[in-house]
C-alpha cells in the first residue's frame, strides 16, 4: 500500500488510534549526492538531488499499526476552514 506524502494543508492520522505525531517510515529513494572528502578522509554530503522517492509503508508508534495512515486536514488549512463554515 503506497502512503501519499502530507502536503501543506494535510497530515498523516492513524485511523486505529488517532495518532498525529509519531511514524515509523519505511523510504526507498534514488539519489545524487555531491560527497566532498575531506583530507583525513572524512566524507561530508554537500549537496543531495532526490531522483525518486517512494513511501514503502508507515507503521503507527503508538499502536504498531501498519499502513493503518490516512491524510487529514491540518488544523488551520483552508480545506478544515471551509467544513468548519459550512457546518
Amino acid at each position: 500500500m503506497t502512503v501519499p506524502l502530507p502536503t501543506a494543508t494535510t497530515r498523516w492520522r492513524c485511523t486505529l488510534c488517532g495518532n498525529l505525531t509519531r511514524f515509523d517510515v519505511t523510504r526507498s529513494s534514488k539519489v545524487v549526492e555531491y560527497v566532498h572528502l575531506d583530507l583525513a578522509g572524512e566524507p561530508n554530503v554537500e549537496e543531495r538531488e532526490v531522483l525518486s522517492e517512494t513511501i514503502e509503508s508507515v507503521r503507527c508508534r503508538w499502536c504498531n499499526a501498519v499502513d493503518q495512515v490516512e491524510l487529514v486536514d491540518r488544523p488551520g488549512s483552508e480545506s478544515a476552514q471551509g467544513e468548519a463554515g459550512a457546518s
